[in-house]
């Protein structure tokens, strides 16, 4: 649910404030200058762990290219950096029993569309950023600025690399094994570590891969249903699928999505902090120190955090009890059920329903449908990962008879935020202003004020009622005339005291004065259309606010809302945006563009009557009535089996490879009817080939990563599937105000056209081409001293030897027995790359400058790991949504004191 990261977390934290702690993190120990983690063997502050799983994408980002420092200036440098933050994350949560790092593969085809709009935009992003920095590092050569070598070639390294089939997934897989022997050989605390690799090769996406390994798991009865999980990554899904295992004890880890980082912002020229662009003299750094390890500004680490699924489930269970039902209340249904009604506020297959947003408590509107419902829709909306489109179409119809009055109300409060843009806007924001005769002016506010205003009033400015009356010069000595709200407005600084809705038209006065003193024609402030007068004359129904229920939009912390919402952003690219702003070029809008462009280009006008109609006819480009009709239907079932499809997904694992949703743009909850008869069926297919999904997803300008007998396919003017890959796109804003929320208008793969195209080309292939298209399989390291690895090395290798693959044992299926593996289950066969006791070369070459950071890295000789190919067991039966018998309840952290706090909702504690 990448929908949008950190609305979501901001939104789980605020409500349910306990699921969050902090990480307690250890430090490094330093021996001759090199920096090791702490001691691996050691109770763990942060509570013992069992399995730890790393869905490992959300590592090589944020190493690959970092927010606020330079990004690494070569591939073997980002894979050190992903040594470095793999070392950390694994020493905060210490895994005892399993490490399951996972990559992401092939995604099925329902991902692919995502996949395929936030590449081109990415390759887009990067175009724009390299164009700007040539265009200002020519003006700086024009001013006479003599510019280094290594900036003039600086170009931005393609993200999209960063995708199964590419050279680089296939260094960072041989990287990923070299750092789990290295860690197998020299780290004590590994010795009875199993660490489960399922690199890029691997069909599916790295956190479903995780998933299904749980899953498989739970089936075998030796499972302990008291197994203590933690899941790092940066997908807000995370949180979705550690409720949907029903495994009790759950956490996810990753990085404060709330922290503010302290570094200095980067130049985008050179990479240097200190500086921005336009006062950038050209020229690299110069090292402090040998390896500049006296560099001033150390960038601090961010924090961790864990989010606490299990106490999740407690709050659940208290706001989602509904008393006196005709069944009995089963809380992991209702869990179930929660997450379901999560999915239609965004998911990474389908787009939100229109009326539902995050940040307008969309989740919440939907909970209390259900909990008012729950009875007479006869049972739960989900089971055991199917819909019960029954219940769902009386979920939806109740959702469709509040849609005209939440697209109102999202009008008004837009209109709001946009009135108090402009009016802080006009106040100037600032503050020091110094005035002739007067000490600067300086609105402090502290709640615990009741007069919140300046002592002293700015001199030689007119002041005004609310009501726009003059009523003469401020001066450090005059005093507020009786009779008013204490509201001044002055023209300079324009600082307000004490703010009142009637100073609106105060400062409609002051607009007027102020035109009048540059010689413009006056204006009086009722000649100009105020917004809430526009408002009114273009909304077919009004509501007042008493109509409307409360949302904390419209109570006193709506400007906090409305100044954190800028800050939000959309999942795995929030951080890639905000590393944009931080130096790549590539601009948001400021606060006036955002307005007017929302406005202007909202042509659906969603709080006019007609809505429905301008939607399918501007977006689904119907033209008749019945075309509409015929149209609305078929977006229907295909959302129906949108939400059917993602509900498996999660619960049961991919219920169709080659399924997806065809549209841009979501119906409307209102037109959810009929839908309970609707049968529901996927055809399982198989997963693309890797360099099909790049084909599939990737712009032609990231066709350098894949072999050059199918990059023609993307450039050439001739190509079968050339349409496939257009240079420029429209981008739908939809209402919305920021441009990544716009819809990336690309036209859908047409997997017939491109499978033909590409395989036709297969023949062409070089051997090393080849085998970075095939599919993969996980693999599990031991140490060979466990007692594990003493039977692997027993019944696969001949006790300690290699096996070729034309040896008898070189296809021998040896079952795992859990009392050996300590708790795991599956079959694992010989792996045809290990080598007992042989040597493992470290696969990376290191310039001078990174040998201090690199030089405990070195050739592994005489390698005391074993590995084998893991086979998971096939799951036999349906993930059921139950807690396994054996269960052992921890004592309770949550209780409700009922009440709510201030947007409608309960107060938990």
């Amino acid at each position: 649910m990448r929908t949008n990261v950190p609305a979501l977390f901001r939104w789980l934290s605020r409500k349910y404030p306990k699921i969050i702690s902090p990480v307690i993190e250890e430090p490094d120990v330093i021996i001759d200058g090199v920096s090791y983690p702490a001691d691996y063997s050691r109770p763990n502050p942060n509570g013992e762990l069992d399995n730890l799983y790393l869905d490992m994408n959300g590592i090589v980002h944020p190493c690959s290219h970092p927010e606020n420092r330079p990004p690494p200036a070569t591939e073997d440098e980002m894979m050190l950096e992903v040594f470095k933050y793999t070392d950390r994350v694994v020493s905060m949560a210490r895994p005892r029993k399993v490490l399951m790092i996972a990559v992401d593969g092939v995604a099925p085809r329902a991902k692919m569309n995502q996949q395929r709009s936030r590449r081109f935009r990415s390759a887009r992003d990067a175009k724009d950023k390299d164009e700007q920095n040539a265009r200002m590092l020519e003006e700086m050569e024009a001013k006479g600025k003599v510019i280094d070598d290594s900036i003039k070639k600086k170009r931005s390294w393609d993200t999209n690399v960063i995708t199964p089939g590419t050279p680089f997934m296939d260094k960072l897989a041989t990287a990923i094994r070299y750092w789990t022997i290295y860690k197998l050989n020299s780290d004590p605390g590994w010795k009875e570590l199993k660490v489960i690799i399922s690199d890029a090769s691997v069909p599916g996406e790295g956190e479903h891969k995780i998933m299904e390994f749980v899953r498989s798991q739970r089936q075998s009865p030796q499972h302990n249903p008291n197994t203590s999980h933690a899941i790092y990554g940066l997908d807000a899904d995370l949180i979705m699928l550690g409720l949907a295992t029903h495994e009790p004890y759950f956490r996810v880890l990753r990085e404060d999505v709330f922290f503010q980082d302290r570094a200095p912002r980067l130049c985008h020229l050179c990479g240097q902090p200190g500086h921005t662009a336009s006062q950038c003299t050209g020229q690299t750094k110069v090292k402090n120190g040998q390896f500049d390890e006296r560099a001033p500004n150390a960038i601090e680490k961010k924090p961790f955090i864990w989010l606490h699924v299990n106490i999740l489930r407690e709050y659940l269970e208290l706001e989602l009890y509904v008393p006196r039902l005709p069944f009995k209340f089963d809380l992991e249904r209702a869990i179930d059920d929660w997450v379901f009604m999560c999915f239609f506020v965004g998911n990474d297959f389908l787009p939100h329903i229109p009326s539902l947003e995050i940040r307008e408590n969309g989740i919440d509107i939907l909970i209390g449908i259900w909990r008012r419902g729950l009875s007479s829709m006869g049972g739960y909306l989900t089971t055991d990962g199917t819909v019960n489109l029954r219940s769902t179409e009386v979920l939806l119809r109740s959702l469709g008879s509040q849609e005209d009055q939440i697209f109102r109300r999202r009008r008004e409060n837009d209109l709001r935020r946009v009135e108090n843009q402009k009016r802080r806007k006009l106040e100037g924001g600032g503050n020091g202003y110094n005035y002739s005769g007067g000490a600067p002016v300086t609105p402090v506010v502290r709640r615990s004020q009741v007069d919140i205003g300046p002592k002293s009033l700015p001199t030689d400015i007119p002041l005004f009622t609310p009501q726009g009356v003059a009523i003469g010069m401020g001066s450090s000595n005059d005093a507020v005339p009786s009779g008013t709200t204490k509201t001044i407005t002055s023209m300079a600084g324009v600082a307000t005291y004490n703010a009142d809705q009637a100073n609106k038209s105060a400062a409609s006065f002051l607009k007027a004065q102020l035109l009048a003193k540059k010689g413009a024609p006056p204006q009086s402030p009722s000649s100009g259309n105020s917004i809430e007068e526009t408002a009114s004359a273009t909304t077919a129904t009004s509501v007042t606010s008493a109509e409307l229920p409360v949302t904390p939009d419209s109570t006193s912390k709506k400007r906090k809302a409305d100044e954190e919402a800028d800050d939000e952003t959309d999942g795995s690219a929030g951080k890639k945006r905000k590393a944009d702003n931080n130096g790549s070029g590539v601009a948001t809008p400021a606060a006036d563009d955002e307005e007017s462009s929302s406005e202007n280009d909202d042509t659906i006008r969603f709080w006019e009557a007609g809505y429905k109609n301008r939607y399918y006819t501007q977006k689904f480009k119907t033209q008749t009535p019945e075309q509409m009709e015929s149209v609305r239907k078929d977006v229907v079932r295909s959302y129906i089996e949108g939400v059917s499809w993602v509900l498996l997904y999660y619960y049961q694992g991919c219920p169709s490879w080659t399924w997806f949703y065809p549209y841009h743009y979501a119906p409307f909850a209102k037109d959810f009817t009929d839908i309970a008869d609707m049968e529901i069926k996927f055809n399982l297919g198989e997963p693309f080939r890797p360099y099909e999904q790049l084909m599939g997803v990737l712009p032609a300008a990231s066709s350098h990563t894949l072999p050059p007998v199918l990059r023609t396919l993307m450039t050439d003017g001739d190509s079968e599937i050339i349409d496939f890959y257009p240079e420029e796109f429209p981008i739908d804003m939809n209402g919305k105000k920021m441009s990544w929320q716009g819809v990336a208008l690309l036209p859908f793969i047409d997997e017939i056209r491109l499978l033909k195209a590409v395989r036709e080309r297969y023949y062409q292939l070089t051997q090393e081409e080849l085998d970075r298209n095939m599919h993969g399989h996980e693999v599990v390291y031991v140490t060979a001293e466990s007692a594990f690895g003493l039977q692997i090395a027993k019944h696969l290798y001949n006790g300690y030897r290699s096996v070729g693959q034309d040896e008898p044992h070189a296809n021998e299926v040896m079952p795992i027995h859990p009392k050996i593996s300590n708790g795991l289950i599956g079959a694992v066969k010989p792996n045809p790359d290990c080598i007992p006791g042989g040597v493992i070369a470290f696969p990376l070459s290191l310039d001078e400058s990174l040998q201090k950071d690199g030089s405990r890295y070195r050739d592994i000789q005489r390698d005391k790991a074993l590995s084998a190919l893991y086979i998971i067991p096939n799951s036999k039966y349906v993930h059921k949504s139950m807690l396994l018998p054996g269960y052992k309840a921890k004592p309770k952290v949550v209780t409700s004191l009922g009440g709510n706090n201030g947007g409608g909702h309960k107060r938990f504690y």
